[in-house]
């Protein structure tokens, strides 16, 4: 029996509500509604007011004659670095469009350098960085998880900057003075693992957005390495490309 958390009923039931069908596939019919009160321990009443609070954002359906089903919310958020022009990163670019940005920081280490990455960043087998992961939240609601690796040896203090508040790209421009000039973008898809489904409240398994990106000063040499893993029911992906003539 699923336990929802301590406060008003309905609006445990909701919120435990959320989660489960944010990691069903759209479409599903959810159980009737004797199964849920049962489930839940409380009255239809209460039910029913839990799943007008989703219905209303999107997250259900009702259809007369078939009962209420999965469905997936408008894009509410898009997943925005600017790299026209300038070098601008999720916080900023967020911020300038009037959103609020939160993160919390899961992992500020120095570590030795997983190959994947030292291949990104042109670095030695035996070379450390800094790996630093942040859980980003959009108005409140868990958007997605950023790794980002940088060398240990050249930007040491990135492992003890508090990045719970302001941007790592301002923070290298600012204590560095490095040049964020171009950078490389690559998108696929991979599924949330248990600990990651936590943080971003979706089921283990869930389908994820995956943004890789390697940003270049201007002579090409890579300075960062990042890849965000985006929960796709609130996020897509933005692509902003400047054309030159030749």
């Amino acid at each position: 029996m699923a336990s929802p958390e301590a406060g008003p009923k309905y609006l445990a039931v909701r919120e435990h509500l959320r989660r489960r069908v944010a990691g069903l596939p759209e479409h599903t019919l959810l159980p009737p509604e004797p199964v849920l009160c049962e489930e839940y321990g409380v009255s239809r009443i209460t039910l029913r007011r839990a799943v007008d609070g989703l219905v209303a954002d999107g997250h259900l359906v009702r259809e007369q004659g078939r009962g209420t089903y999965v469905t997936r919310p408008g894009i509410r958020h898009e997943y925005r670095e600017s790299f026209v022009h300038r070098i601008a990163g999720f916080r900023s670019a967020m911020t300038e469009g009037g959103a609020q940005v939160g993160t919390t920081v899961v992992t500020q280490h120095v570590a030795p350098v997983p190959p994947s990455v030292a291949a990104e960043l042109g670095l030695d087998p035996a070379d450390e960085v800094v790996e630093l992961v942040r859980l980003r939240s959009v108005d409140g609601l868990p958007n997605h998880v950023v790794h980002s690796y940088l060398h240990a040896e050249t930007y040491p203090k990135v492992a003890t900057e508090d990045f719970g508040h302001g941007s790592l790209y301002e923070f290298l421009r600012t204590e560095y003075q490095a040049e964020l000039a171009q950078a490389r973008i690559k998108v696929d898809v991979a599924t949330a693992g248990a600990a990651e489904a936590e943080l971003l409240q979706v089921s283990a398994g869930s389908p994820l957005l995956v943004v890789r990106t390697t940003v270049h000063d201007p002579a090409g040499h890579p300075l960062v390495h990042s890849f965000a893993r985006l929960r796709p029911d609130v996020s897509q992906v933005e692509f902003e490309v400047s054309v030159s003539g030749h």
